[in-house]
């Protein structure tokens, strides 16, 4: 069976979120991070997507797309693909760059997505390592604000989104900076993520030590578990490690040794 279908935006507008695999970090130094955005500016050219915001974390990037006349699957796979090639080629190294598919989150309203870009560029101060967005070199808070030299001005399409503050550029710019400012009240898709953290197996050796405990109250060897007589506990004991962990579906699927795709269908 296919995995989930991912939730669309009538708006074509998406709130994503890319994370390294295991949460390792994605940059390891200012070289990277320029590489992934000289990269995003050249994928924003190729797909004709359009680009309100983005910061980029040790080991995650927040992107606020509005996909346009492509798909969000089709232009973040670009993006991976991209950067995955370019990280593994440099730091001689194999294997899955990303966690999993990337997450989203759908955008409806203006509301929601000035609040959205204000979270993506408030991610470096939340994280305690500047005090204010303009501070942060690796986001596109200073390209609303002009002071970002560095790249080219189609980089960020930040004329609407003044435009929803002030149609004077000044005064647009003036509350731009205050609402950037401003609490967030809202959740975010990091923000849901980050709440799996208070799960009761946070480890591969937890989760080692929970299916002992599980196979042996149900006199069944692990080995045993691909058999169509154990389909059932094995369907329930994915169900218990998808609840009650925070490993992904490949880790569930290796440690058990079972495929994948078994893991992601079952809900």
């Amino acid at each position: 069976m296919p995995r989930t279908s991912r939730k669309l935006s009538a708006s074509k507008i998406y709130h994503v979120m890319i994370r390294g695999n295991e949460r390792k970090a994605l940059f390891h130094d200012d070289e990277d991070r320029a590489w992934f955005i000289s990269m995003l500016l050249s994928k924003k050219r190729k797909f004709k997507f359009i680009l309100y915001a983005y910061c980029l974390m040790d080991n995650h990037v927040h992107l606020v797309i509005n996909e346009g006349g492509d798909q969000i699957s089709r232009i973040m796979k670009g993006i991976q693909v991209s950067y995955a090639y370019y990280f593994n080629k440099k730091y001689a190294r194999v294997g899955h760059l990303f966690q999993d598919r990337f997450r989203s989150e759908v955008i409806e309203n203006d509301r929601y997505l000035l609040a959205t870009i204000r979270y993506v560029h408030q991610n470096p101060v939340k994280a305690g390592m500047i005090k204010h967005p303009s501070e942060y070199l690796w986001s596109s808070y200073n390209h609303y604000l002009g002071n970002n030299k560095q790249y080219t001005k189609d980089m960020i399409d930040l004329k609407p989104i003044l435009l929803m503050f002030s149609q004077e550029k000044g005064q647009a710019l003036q509350i731009f900076v205050d609402f950037s400012n401003q609490t967030i009240e809202d959740t975010f898709i990091e923000y849901q993520e980050e709440q799996q953290l208070d799960k009761e197996i946070t480890s591969e050796n937890q989760a080692k030590r929970y299916i002992d405990d599980f196979l042996i109250t149900r006199n069944v060897k692990l080995e045993e578990l691909s058999s169509q007589a154990n389909k059932l506990i094995r369907n329930e004991l994915i169900r218990e490690l998808k609840c009650k962990s925070n490993l992904s579906n490949r880790q569930i699927a290796t440690i058990l040794g079972v495929n994948r795709n078994v893991v992601q269908r079952l809900k």
